[in-house]
C-alpha cells in the first residue's frame, strides 16, 4: 500500500522517496520499492548484497572494471537502456532490458544513460518519475538508489544529460555506444555528432559480448535453474499433448508451466509446428489442431532474471511415431548425440556445424533422401547452423564469430533439424511435411561438456512410453521428478 506523505523526509532515507513536493513510503512495512526486486522487498528472491537475483554487486563491480581494462585509454563507453515500446497509443509491451544495460548496470528500468569511463567509472543519468507516473505505473530508481543500490560512482537526474554528458565526450579519442539502443537523448547532442562525424565512434558490443560470452559461476546456476524450468514445463506440455492436440493450447500450457516455476517470460513466441507446420522453421501462428498421426516440434525457452534457456523436442502426440516419421527421427537423434560428443574446449561451432552437415548427408542419402551426398540441395532441407551460443539472448553474444575456439564457461546449443515441406522434389513422399528437430543447451567445461538439458527425453521408446502410460494426469509428477535419472 502507498502511503502519502506530506512533510519532507530526506532523499537517501532507506523508507522513502521525494516525488515533487511529496514524499512517498512504499508499504507498511516502511521498505522502499526501488522500480524491481530488491533484497528488503523481494526475500523470497534475493540475498543481502545481490543487485538483482542471482548476481551480487561485487560481480556487478566486477563486470565494469574488465570492460573498463577492454576499452582503449581516452575512450568512453554509452549504454542506453531499452525503450519501452508501444502496443497501441496507450497500451505498452512488456518491457524487457537491453542485455548490455543489464549486465552493466543491474537496472531493469527503461529509460536511462549509463555512460563509463577510467576516469570517473560508472556515471548513470536516471528519469526523474512525475507524481502522474508514480500514480499510474508504479515508482522507479531514481539518482539515490543508482548511488546506493546499482553502486554508480556519479549520478544525474537525465535531464542533465545534455549539460553533463558534452563534457565527457569532449576531450574523447573514441567513443563507443550501443547502436542497437541508440537514443537522440545523446546521438543529437552536437558533441556526440561532431566525434561522430570524425569516424570515432563505435559499436561497443565488440566488448560486452566478448564479456558475456563466458558466464560466470552465478551466471551458470540461473542458466542450469533456466533449462530445468524449461523441461519441467515442456515434459508437462508433452504429457497434456496426447488429450489436447492443439498447438494454441499446447504453447498455453508450456508458458503457463514455466511461470509457474518462476521464469518471469518466455525467452521468444513458442514454435509450436504440428505436422506440415513443423518444416517451418521460426512458425509462430500456433492456431491449428494436430492430426492423428502427425508429430509436433516444439521450440520453446524461458527467461529467468536475465538468463534464457532454448530446448526443442518433437515427438507424436498420438503416442505413436510412423516408421517414416522414426526413421528421419533416428537420424537427427543420432547427429544430436554426436555433435554434443564433439563439444569441449578448442573445437568451434563452425566446426561441429561442419561434422553435423556431413552426418546429415550421408545419413539422409542412406534411407533414400539426398541420394547425391555431396548435393547443395541439403541446405534447402536444413538451412540453419547446429547452434548458437546462449546466455542472457537466445542468440547470445552475436558479435563472436562462430569460429572462436571454446572455452569453459561457454554455453551453446546443438540443434539439429530436417525441414521438408509438403510436396518436396526428390524426397520421397513417405517423408514429405515432416519437421524434426532436437535441440539440446550444452555447457563448455574444462574436461568436456555438460547437457543443461538432459533431463527432458528424446528417445522414442521413452516419449511413447510417456505418452502412452502417464498422460492424462498418471504419475505426472513422479515422472517430472524422475527424467534425469530416468533418460540419462
Amino acid at each position: 500500500m502507498q502511503i502519502l506523505v506530506r512533510k519532507f523526509l530526506r532523499p537517501t532515507s532507506p523508507f522513502s522517496r521525494v516525488i515533487g513536493s511529496y514524499t512517498y513510503k512504499y508499504s507498511t512495512n516502511d521498505v522502499l520499492d526501488i522500480g524491481q526486486p530488491s533484497p528488503a522487498t523481494h526475500p523470497q528472491l534475493m540475498k543481502e548484497g545481490e543487485v538483482t537475483p542471482g548476481i551480487s554487486g561485487d560481480e556487478y563491480i566486477s563486470r565494469r572494471k574488465k570492460l573498463l581494462d577492454l576499452l582503449p585509454k581516452n575512450s568512453l563507453a554509452i549504454i542506453a537502456a531499452a525503450p519501452v515500446k508501444m502496443m497501441t497509443d496507450v497500451v505498452p509491451y512488456t518491457f524487457r532490458q537491453d542485455s548490455d544495460y543489464l549486465y552493466i548496470t543491474g537496472c531493469q528500468q527503461p529509460g536511462g544513460v549509463a555512460v563509463l569511463g577510467h576516469e570517473f567509472g560508472l556515471c548513470m543519468f536516471m528519469p526523474e518519475a512525475t507524481f502522474h507516473d508514480v500514480t499510474w505505473q508504479g515508482p522507479t530508481a531514481g539518482v539515490h538508489v543508482a548511488l546506493e543500490r546499482f553502486k554508480a560512482e556519479k549520478a544525474y537526474p537525465l535531464t542533465k544529460l545534455r549539460e553533463v554528458l558534452p563534457g565527457m565526450i569532449k576531450g574523447c579519442s573514441r567513443v563507443f555506444h550501443n547502436n542497437l539502443t541508440a537514443v537522440p537523448t545523446y546521438t543529437e547532442l552536437e558533441a556526440f555528432q561532431s566525434i561522430a562525424l570524425m569516424g570515432k565512434v563505435r559499436d561497443l558490443s565488440c566488448f560486452t559480448h566478448e564479456l558475456r560470452w563466458v558466464k560466470s559461476p552465478s551466471e551458470l546456476k540461473l542458466m542450469r535453474d533456466s533449462a530445468s524450468i524449461i523441461c519441467q514445463a515442456l515434459l508437462q506440455t508433452m504429457l497434456h499433448s496426447k488429450t489436447y492436440p492443439y498447438e494454441s493450447m499446447l504453447a498455453a500450457k508450456v508458458e503457463y508451466e514455466s511461470k509457474m516455476r518462476g521464469a518471469q517470460r518466455m525467452a521468444f513466441n513458442p514454435v509450436v509446428g504440428g505436422g506440415s507446420n513443423a518444416a517451418i522453421i521460426h512458425y509462430s501462428r500456433n492456431d491449428q489442431k494436430i492430426k492423428d498421426g502427425d508429430l509436433v516440434l516444439m521450440d520453446v525457452g524461458c527467461e529467468l532474471h536475465g538468463y534464457v534457456s532454448d530446448l526443442t523436442r518433437t515427438w507424436a502426440p498420438c503416442g505413436s511415431f510412423s516408421s517414416a516419421q522414426e526413421e528421419l527421427y533416428d537420424l537427427i537423434l543420432r547427429t544430436n548425440k554426436e555433435c554434443i560428443e564433439l563439444c569441449r574446449p578448442g573445437t568451434s561451432i563452425r566446426q561441429i556445424h561442419n561434422d553435423s552437415v556431413s552426418m546429415m548427408r550421408k545419413r539422409l542419402a542412406e534411407i533414400g533422401i539426398l541420394e547425391n551426398s555431396g548435393s547443395n540441395s541439403y541446405h534447402q532441407l536444413n538451412p540453419t547452423s547446429i547452434g548458437h551460443y546462449l546466455g542472457m539472448d537466445v542468440h547470445d553474444s552475436s558479435a563472436m564469430s562462430y569460429d572462436r575456439p571454446l572455452k569453459p564457461g561457454v554455453v551453446i546449443t546443438i540443434e539439429p533439424g530436417v525441414y521438408i515441406p509438403p510436396n518436396s522434389e526428390d524426397v520421397p513422399e513417405r517423408y514429405q511435411g515432416i519437421g524434426i528437430r532436437i535441440e539440446d543447451e550444452v555447457l563448455i567445461t574444462e574436461t568436456g561438456y555438460e547437457v543443461l538439458t538432459g533431463s527432458m527425453p528424446k528417445e522414442v521408446k521413452h516419449m511413447e512410453s510417456l505418452l502412452n502410460n502417464y498422460s492424462g494426469g498418471m504419475a505426472m509428477e513422479s515422472w517430472s521428478n524422475n527424467t534425469e535419472a530416468a533418460f540419462r
